[in-house]
């Protein structure tokens, strides 16, 4: 499919997504709000949006709109500056940037801040770094359940924990990566660039699929492309890290095991293999005997929990696999989801142009029953769709009395700190880890399966931990050695039964953790509400609830019909009419010159002076449950 390199690649499946014409006077308003509330204003970073075929980002300090076309080497998308005032908010994207605690503490200082503990180590924007940010940033807009608005919060401005995460900057963003195992090399990677949707198609090598005729972070196949098979997945945004291949080794891994350690900052897992040399030693025998990734890995914008784990799951970014948030709003049924609140049978919520690792090993060696194929497990996974066993879609396998035994045994592993510290959430999450690792050690000694071909294990007691005592505190530090004894000793079960030599295993997490200053209590979308307007406003996300309005002034130039329908189609396709919205006519000076209603239909008529010019006659629109609208007789916006 030849498509011209300088052609501006539009969101896929864009039908309400960003701005659109009948959106730029609220959407203006919107960002106007947004950085200039006295509250609100402080704490933003930047506002993010799409329209008019470009991608755009205000802040205080400069406003930039981008575009993005295929590469012209026919690989994936190139990006491209088409309007820049002040400075552009997103120029710096060092990956390599804040890389370690010592280089945050600086940033923090440089920003104003004692800069003295880590765990208050805030940062402000201009010494902060958006590494992949404008294909983080566009590939959200793909999605139709992408919002008008993206708020980027300042990274310690967001919330009122210790510890948050969400935002676009490398702080907030950058993950651990580690690979261990079969045919990896040992090592620190430093010039690898690397994003967590790269996970799954290396996986998917390394465990010997064949190339398909996928699609690729363009979305279009192979063919479409013009090349032959070139993917693994049925969508595939990310590549192969080739670079964590040992050439003298060619043995491919039997299993794979990911290891998710939720929220855990790359800079913390640094210091502590650093500077506690006897800290961590299940962890550290897998790093040191894998490749770790010296600047981490990237994951998706948002940077959340939901998002992020099903961008690692599938390849696909939160834009490609729809699940943008843990909370958003579907514009055709006109509700607000929840899949992150609802936990549990949350699978559904992922769209069907994207396609997890357990339904693509399932496809490459088919079903396990009769102990042939491929046994699949999701413990405590927020992406679990087509695993075999799954926690969260109460698809549980096993002894159920070995597995209340187990749970029982590894109770010990809890901390008293947690109790005594009176974190109940803490104590939860942990006796929640303990289960997931006897669930793990239950299905790797139960005959009735094969051992699982590929085992996906969030342990999320480091992300609760981090939120509420803080990325770099003690009691993360407690955390993960609590952690560490959990990953010891389900590598102390695959050694009992000859697989831990020939499992690939995969350290890493969903997102980073920055320092907060939780007094600000800060929620930036709020104050677009708070001003009166009309959105839905799941942080940090921002949808507009807009009119469609069209003024059709008739050829006697006596008369005018105005149409108004809600902006957002319903599950039909079709805008709903408004129905009693307030339609006023005035001229330049304000003054009234008619008043009209629209009916059911969403239409009503105005009579037009004819001692007034056409350009200076102005329509407003006013309805309750609306954004109003202003427009010149013609129809274009003010």
């Amino acid at each position: 499919m030849p498509t011209s390199i300088d052609t501006p690649v539009l969101p896929e499946r864009l039908i309400g997504q960003g701005l659109d014409e009948h959106q730029y006077e609220s959407g203006d308003r919107a960002i106007h709000i947004l950085l200039t509330d006295p509250v609100a204003g402080p704490q933003t970073d930047m506002v993010i949006t799409y329209r008019d075929g470009a991608y755009e980002i205000w802040a205080q300090r400069g406003m930039v709109r981008f575009q993005r076309v295929y590469a012209a080497d026919g690989r994936g998308y190139e990006y491209r500056v088409i309007e820049q005032i002040g400075e552009n908010p997103v120029a710096n994207q060092d990956r390599k940037a804040l890389a370690t605690i010592g280089e945050e503490l600086a940033a923090s200082k440089a920003s104003g801040f004692p800069g003295i503990d880590p765990n208050l180590a805030y940062v402000e924007p201009e010494h902060n770094a958006y590494p992949f940010a404008y294909e983080r940033i566009a590939q959200l807009f793909d999605s139709p359940n992408a919002p008008d608005l993206a708020v980027n919060p300042k990274a310690y401005a967001f919330g009122r924990q210790p510890g948050q995460h969400g935002a676009l900057d490398a702080i907030q963003a950058r993950s651990p990566l580690v690979f261990c195992g079969p045919g990896i090399a040992k090592g620190v990677l430093t010039d690898a660039p690397s994003t967590q949707v790269d996970i799954a198609p290396t996986i998917a090598q390394l465990s010997g699929f064949p190339l398909i005729d996928g699609r690729d972070v363009t979305g279009r196949t192979s063919a479409e492309r013009g090349v032959a098979p070139d993917v693994y997945l049925k969508r595939q945004d990310g590549r192969v890290l080739d670079e964590i291949l040992d050439p003298a080794d060619d043995r491919r891994p039997e299993r794979v095991y990911i290891f998710l350690l939720d929220g855990l900052s790359n800079t913390e897992l640094k210091f502590r293999l650093a500077e506690d040399p006897d800290a961590i030693p299940h962890l550290r025998r897998l790093i040191k005997n894998g490749t770790m990734f010296e600047y981490g890995s990237f994951t998706n914008f948002p940077s959340i929990t939901w998002p992020s784990h099903n961008a690692i799951g599938t390849g696909a970014w939160g834009g490609h696999h729809d699940i943008v948030n843990p909370t958003y709003y579907l514009r055709e049924t006109r509700e607000v989801v929840t899949p992150q609140g609802q936990q549990f049978d949350t699978a559904t919520f992922l769209g069907p142009g994207v396609e997890t690792l357990y339904e693509a090993f399932h496809r490459v060696f088919g079903d396990w029953r009769g102990h042939e194929g491929a046994f699949t497990a999701s413990i405590h996974e927020p992406c679990t769709r087509g695993a075999d066993h799954a926690t969260l879609e109460r698809r549980v396998i096993g002894d159920r009395d070995r597995l209340r035994e187990l749970t029982a045994r590894y109770a010990g592993d809890t901390q008293p700190k947690w109790l005594r510290d009176e974190q109940r959430p803490a104590h939860a999450e942990s006796i929640v880890d303990g289960r997931g690792v006897a669930q793990a050690i239950v299905l790797y000694s139960d005959d009735a399966h094969p051992p699982p071909k590929f085992m996906f294990h969030e342990l999320t007691l480091t992300d609760g931990v981090g939120h509420d005592y803080g990325p770099h505190s003690d009691g993360e530090r407690a955390a993960l050695d609590e952690t560490d004894v959990r990953v010891g000793r389900v590598l102390e079960a695959l050694e009992a039964r000859g697989l831990f030599d020939s499992t690939l295993f995969i350290i890493t997490t969903d997102h980073g953790m920055a320092p907060v200053d939780a007094s600000l209590k800060a929620n930036q979308v709020r104050a677009v509400t708070d001003a009166g307007m009309k959105a839905v406003v799941p942080d940090p996300l921002v949808y507009l609830i807009d009119m469609a309005v069209t003024v059709t002034a008739h050829q006697d130039g006596r008369t005018a019909m105005i149409e108004a329908l809600a902006n957002d189609a319903d599950a039909s396709g079709e805008r709903p009419p408004v129905e009693g919205a307030a339609v006023t006519l005035s001229g330049r000076n304000a003054h009234v010159l008619a008043r009209a209603t629209t009916s059911a239909g969403g239409t009503c008529g105005l009579p037009l002076p004819i001692d007034i010019e056409p350009d200076e006659l102005y329509v407003t629109v006013h309805h309750d449950d609306y954004n109003p609208r202003r427009l010149r007789l013609d129809g274009t916006p003010i």
